[in-house]
């Protein structure tokens, strides 16, 4: 059986830990959420909340295109800005929102959307009720209409 010089296991043992690490870092994903609220209620509610509730520094905003750039700023960071994201997209399935601090934990995003559900119930009440789904066998005749009874 032959041995691997002493270099190879060194950079094996270097190499393994990178690879794992570019491979389940983190992915930035954000977290998402699915609004019952409508877009613009949905969109106002997310700027009031990051300009004035939290007094982060919007860098760039386009009600149109529905997203949210912005200075985050954590204690667990001392201070320091890093880039958010908010996005509110319209869509037929109704109104997607996903947070993104790329350079945060996940858990930040989690807080900061948590946040803006909270604040969408204050300020717009409990989300309007959505109609029960009908039954699969709404139009359907009853099982046994074209059978013979006897």
């Amino acid at each position: 059986m032959r041995r691997l010089p002493p270099i190879a296991l060194l950079v094996l043992a270097l190499a393994v830990p990178v690879g794992i690490g570019l491979g389940g870092g983190e992915a930035s994903a954000g977290v998402a959420y699915a609004s019952p609220y409508t877009f613009e209620q949905t969109f106002g509610t997310a700027l009031r909340l990051v300009r004035v509730d939290l007094g982060f520094e919007i860098v760039e905003k386009d009600p149109a295109a529905g997203y949210l750039l912005f200075e985050y700023r954590s204690p667990e960071s001392g201070g320091k800005a890093t880039q958010g994201a908010i996005e509110i997209v319209d869509g037929r399935a109704g109104v997607h929102v996903a947070v993104q601090l790329p350079a945060m934990p996940q858990y930040h995003e989690q807080v900061l959307l948590d946040g803006l559900v909270k604040k969408l119930v204050a300020e717009h009440g409990e989300p309007p009720k959505k109609a029960p789904p009908p039954p699969a066998d709404a139009g359907a005749p009853p099982a046994d209409a074209g059978a013979p009874h006897g």
